[in-house]
């Protein structure tokens, strides 16, 4: 049985999300690099089956890839003043609930259908994941609850006083 912690929890300066992200950034290109290396080793030099879905598919896992590197690049870029300090450390990457833990789980999503795939080519189909995870957070949080909500009650409770100002005035009108 874990404690909770007391008191408040700690936040993280500027430098040192600056330092976490640059590490975040790293890793992520790390295991990029590791798994098309592998999966072009074992497709191409050991068992020479490079066929078209194997390009195909790794042309869009480059794709993917690219485009996923790219924005959490972006998003973590530090801004700095004229005199060279730090001015803005840019979206902490290793915030949870973030969009960065999204984009990291589609690096992750696609490092694993990619190592998998030299098992068999049916492990591409694992990036259905995908698509359906991002479907089910649009439902969960965007379509749901508007489809879902609760009407709004129609008469709130009413001061007493404004209740009998309205009376009166629909009295006087009808005359």
């Amino acid at each position: 049985m874990s404690q909770k912690p007391k008191g408040k929890q700690g936040t993280k300066g500027i430098k040192q999300i600056v330092e976490e992200n640059v590490q975040t950034l790293s890793f992520y290109r790390n295991m990029v690099f590791i798994s098309n290396a592998s999966f072009l080793a074992v497709t191409c030099v050991l068992f020479d089956v490079f066929t078209t879905w194997n390009i195909v598919m790794l042309v869009f896992s480059a794709i993917v890839y690219i485009g996923s590197y790219q924005f959490m690049a972006f998003m973590a870029r530090a801004k700095y003043t004229d005199s060279g300090q730090l001015f803005d450390s840019g979206v902490d990457l290793n915030m949870e609930g973030g969009i960065a833990e999204h984009v990291k789980d589609l690096i992750i999503l696609t490092v694993i259908c990619q190592c998998l795939s030299l098992f068999s080519n049916y492990f591409w189909w694992l990036w259905v994941l995908a698509p359906g995870r991002g479907f089910h957070m649009l439902w969960k949080n965007v379509l749901g609850p508007w489809f879902f909500q609760p009407a709004e009650e129609r008469q709130q409770e009413i001061d007493p006083k404004k209740q009998r100002k309205m009376e009166r005035k629909q009295t006087r009108g009808r005359y």
